[in-house]
């Protein structure tokens, strides 16, 4: 990300994010197109010598204009809901760039995705298989699956978004992905095109991605024996970035480890990358609504923001840190502070024990939140969500509205 101060103003791409606080309000999610297509070009050429698809994690950040976007850089898309495909369809992508990943597949969503044209739909569970099958049969369809393997692979990282350890919801068996292989390729309505896989979120190591290769190249190999040839492997996302002082991962690396171990082998290679390419592309603007020091010996200095849990919920949800600083040009002396919202929760809180140098009405920039920021809002406490946009081209765009209160009461109904 751009960032960078202008008379002590912090701007983002040349953008003072004062003058995006006084147009657009706060909170406000404010992006960086340029970001979002500087880590996208870099992982292409990282992976230019392997046949290969980016297929972008829509559930990261959604925005309509970050996907027509990607789109018309090269990205296909993987999609975990019937309302995801939607998005593709509503900025005019095809749903044959898609692939359709999740447990949870309804009827209506399967029909819907068989009806438009799906690329692919990534099984994740003989259950799944069969009713596929059922549906695809019904509609006079042939239906693209794969199968999503579950390698029993530790990612080492936080419990709530590791996906490939024999524990988790996610995926099948070695023994199961073969035979459900093995039925689909012999079925009438289906047709088999890969294996896949996701072990989890921000993994800052490239063996974990190696091992789970290693796991869907035996099987491409027992599967060749048989008589199925397979069309691609997807080795999932999970790319990890930086937030505080992890280590960030070595795209160049990963992307030549997982080039040599698909030499030779006539198949190719997906990976869903979403926080990598969206993360650090996007921060969160909130204004200082009080200042509460602490007057009892170690009990925190509160710094009650007009942000909240129901903005940015992955601090407390994940425990998950996000660097805060500062958008004006205070000269103030600094003081250690709990940033939090106001929503009626203890666990209602952005950063904790940051040293800024506050004032009542301080703009504050809560950074690398353009993944899992916006997506994960809610309306708690009849709180409307914040707007989104963008800076692409030197231009700040409005690509989302804030919502109103009547748009949150609209739906509702009084008996």
């Amino acid at each position: 990300m751009s960032l960078d101060r202008t008379d002590g103003i912090l701007c983002l791409d040349g953008v003072r994010l004062d003058e995006v606080a006084d147009r657009f309000g706060t909170p406000t999610y404010v992006y960086s197109w340029n970001n979002i297509e500087a880590r996208y070009r870099d992982l292409a050429g990282a992976l230019a010598d392997t046949r290969h698809r980016i297929c972008y994690a829509v559930k990261a950040n959604s925005n309509l204009a970050i996907l027509r976007h990607l789109s018309e850089l090269g990205a296909n898309f993987d999609i975990v809901s019937g309302g995801e495909l939607e998005r593709l369809m509503v900025v005019g992508i095809s749903p044959s760039q898609a692939i359709f990943s999740g447990v949870g597949k309804s009827v209506a969503e399967i029909d819907f995705a068989l009806k438009a044209g799906i690329g692919c739909i990534n099984m994740e569970s003989t259950a799944e298989l069969e009713r596929i099958e059922a549906r695809s049969g019904l509609l006079g369809k042939i239906a693209p699956v794969s199968v999503r393997l579950n390698p029993d692979v530790d990612a080492n990282t936080h419990p709530y978004i590791s996906t490939g350890l024999r524990k988790n919801k996610f995926g099948v068996a070695e023994t199961e992905a073969i035979e459900m292989c093995r039925y689909a390729h012999k079925s009438k309505s289906l047709k088999i095109f890969g294996l896949g896989c996701h072990i989890g979120s921000q993994i800052n190591q490239t063996a974990p991605f190696i091992e789970a290769l290693d796991h869907l190249i035996r099987l491409t190999h027992q599967l060749s024996d048989e008589g199925i040839e397979l069309a691609h492997l997807d080795l999932g996302g999970g790319l990890g970035i930086r937030y505080a002082d992890e280590e960030e991962l070595d795209v160049a690396s990963y992307a030549a480890a997982v080039s040599e171990k698909l030499e030779g082998l006539n198949v190719e290679l997906l990976i869903e990358p979403g926080r990598y390419l969206v993360a650090e592309a996007g921060l969160l603007l909130t204004r200082v609504e009080y200042l509460k020091p602490s007057r009892v010996t170690d009990q925190p200095n509160y710094a009650i923001v007009d942000a909240a849990m129901n903005d940015l919920i992955r601090p407390a949800l994940y425990q998950a840190y996000h660097p805060v600083l500062s958008v004006g040009a205070d000269d103030l002396d600094s003081c250690r502070w709990d940033i939090v919202g106001p929503i009626c929760e203890s666990g209602d809180f952005l950063a904790l024990q940051r040293d800024l140098d506050l004032s009542e009405g301080s703009l504050l920039a809560i950074l690398s939140t353009g993944a899992y920021g916006f997506v994960q809002s809610s309306n708690y406490n009849t709180r409307a969500r914040s707007a989104e946009v963008m800076i692409r081209s030197n231009e700040l765009q409005l690509v989302r509205d804030r919502e109103s209160i009547s748009d949150l009461l609209r739906l509702e109904r009084i008996l």
